[in-house]
């Protein structure tokens, strides 16, 4: 398998300032739904959740069919957790970063590392970054704090990026100063006759024609 780094390319797309969300890993992981659960809440230990799964932690949302949570050897912190494929739905993980940009990502297997922050999409990989653009490899590997992607490529194809083209400018105002709108009319004073309405003759213009 040829492995590339998106060290040379990636980083120009994925790891700008404040890009990723650098808090979400400090937060609880919630298991908001399943249709079934099947462990205990212990010491390395590992749950089992089917049907309609979603995890939370901060922004970030795993989604899946079958989902499978590692608790840690001291504590029961969670570890890892692995989200693996029922057709016709895929592991799905979205994530929004510090500038309120939405990350997506989709793939036959998803492995989350709660320790280092890291999400690993295996098989037919697909990430895309609102106004950044998209990422699909046979396996990329995404640090949901920083950003930073490794892809790799395999048997279906090699790694491939689309970046957005940078964003055209507003057209300038003509001779530099923004239009300056026509002034309105201003209404005339209460009780005073309209502009150009005849007025009326005199008398002494009266009996001058008589």
């Amino acid at each position: 398998m040829l492995r590339l780094s998106l060290l040379t390319v990636g980083l120009l797309l994925l790891q700008q300032p404040a890009l990723a969300r650098t808090d979400d890993r400090n937060q609880p992981i919630h298991v908001v739904h399943a249709d079934s659960m099947d462990g205990y809440n212990e010491p390395n230990s590992m749950s089992t959740f089917k049907g309609n799964v979603l995890i939370t932690q901060g922004t970030m949302k795993l989604t899946g069919e079958l989902a499978r949570i590692w608790t840690a050897k001291e504590d029961t912190s969670v570890d890892h957790i692995i989200v693996t494929s029922i057709a016709p739905k895929r592991p799905h993980i979205e994530q929004t970063d510090d500038n309120g940009n939405l990350m997506t990502g989709d793939a036959d297997q998803l492995y989350y590392d709660n320790v280092n922050g890291i999400a690993i999409l295996t098989g037919n990989a697909f990430v895309h970054q609102q106004n950044k653009g998209d990422a699909h490899g046979a396996k990329l590997t995404y640090n949901t704090q920083t950003g930073y992607m490794v892809g790799e490529s395999g048997n279906n194809g090699p790694v491939t990026m689309t970046f957005l083209p940078k964003q055209k400018p507003l057209p300038s105002p003509k001779n530099g100063k923004p239009a300056t709108p026509a002034p309105t009319p201003a209404k005339p004073a209460a009780g005073s006759p309209a502009t150009g309405a005849a007025k009326p003759a005199s008398a002494s213009s009266a009996s001058t024609k008589e």
